[in-house]
């Protein structure tokens, strides 16, 4: 999919391409690309002079070669971007090519991006753009605004976090924990520490682009202020996630202290019950004995004596257990 947007009484227009002509008597300043097919990549190429790197939206590329510059001037930045999905949270790699001097166009610059779904931070960005007048300027504020958007869609996130690890801790501080019901929970602490992670992993790969930009020297001074709060913005969050770390840290021990607790109280009767046993365990050995006279044949109610010598003895430390409270 080719959506072109361009800048009509400060607010972002985007125009439908359906075709090569349509292309022309366009000025752009983002053309976004979502999973572009060959004709369209032509197209690009064919009119803007760009050639879009096959690799462009791999995930295998070296670090080192995410951020750099061309000798023509061209910025190229690959950037991941999160997807909160229910079902499957992930991150989406996005590259982008800043092309400061467009002489096809005439342009102060066009923002380039290529990517492989649809991202809500640019849906986000898009429709902000649409409603807020002056919000873009040129391609280097829509680039700035896509970072911006994504470290507030990270911080959304976080929050859902925070209600989600809410609920959870009610239902582990709550005790009653079974081995069913601790499996459950222990799902959903997964759940949240794995997406807590990705967004960590995803502002340092947002401040790593965001300081490229503010190293290349490419952004004015209004520019540069704006990057130095998105920083600052990412720095907030950075404590956010470590706290929700701790937090869901101490979830587990709490969990894995309650299941420990459950496995307790069956070892305990295990132990209450060998150590009431022991005393009718000797009678009967002592009776069982090989003597000359034997107690239980030669008296008339042996069997019925030593039975109930055997009963008293259990329920001797049974009721000194229960005392205790070691049976509840």
């Amino acid at each position: 999919m080719l959506n072109i947007f361009m800048l009509s009484n400060g607010r972002l227009v985007q125009a439908e391409i359906n075709h090569l002509q349509d292309l022309e008597n366009l000025q752009p300043i983002w053309v976004d690309m979502e999973s572009p097919t060959p004709e369209e990549k032509r197209w690009v190429k064919q009119h803007y002079g760009l050639s879009i790197p096959d690799d462009a939206t791999d995930d295998d590329i070296e670090e080192s070669a995410r951020f750099y510059e061309e000798d023509n001037g061209e910025l190229h930045i690959r950037s991941d971007f999160l997807i909160d999905d229910d079902e499957d949270p992930r991150s989406v790699r996005s590259a982008f090519i800043l092309n400061q001097h467009n002489q096809a166009l005439k342009s102060c610059g066009v923002l380039f991006s290529i990517h492989e779904e649809d991202i809500p931070v640019f849906r986000l960005l898009r429709l902000r753009a649409r409603r807020v007048p002056g919000l873009i300027d040129d391609a280097k504020d829509v680039l700035l605004s896509l970072f911006d958007a994504d470290v507030e869609y990270s911080a959304d996130t976080l929050e859902g976090i925070y209600d989600d690890l809410k609920k959870v801790s009610k239902r582990v501080l709550a005790g009653q924990i079974t081995d069913d019901y601790a499996q459950h929970i222990l799902a959903d602490i997964a759940w949240q520490e794995d997406l807590n992670g990705r967004i960590r992993r995803n502002m340092l790969d947002t401040r790593r682009a965001v300081s490229f930009m503010m190293r290349s020297k490419m952004l004015d001074a209004e520019q540069f202020e704006d990057a130095r709060q998105i920083l600052r913005d990412i720095e907030s969050l950075d404590s956010h996630t470590q706290f929700l770390f701790d937090k869901i840290n101490f979830l587990m021990d709490a969990l894995v202290g309650f299941l420990n607790i459950n496995q307790n109280k069956i070892i305990k009767i295990f132990s209450v019950a060998s150590v009431a046993l022991l005393p009718p365990t000797l009678i009967a050995s002592v009776y069982g004995m090989n003597f000359h006279a034997m107690p239980e044949l030669e008296w008339k109610y042996g069997y019925l004596y030593a039975i109930l010598v055997m009963i008293a003895s259990a329920l001797g430390p049974m009721l000194y257990f229960r005392k205790r409270g070691w049976l509840k």
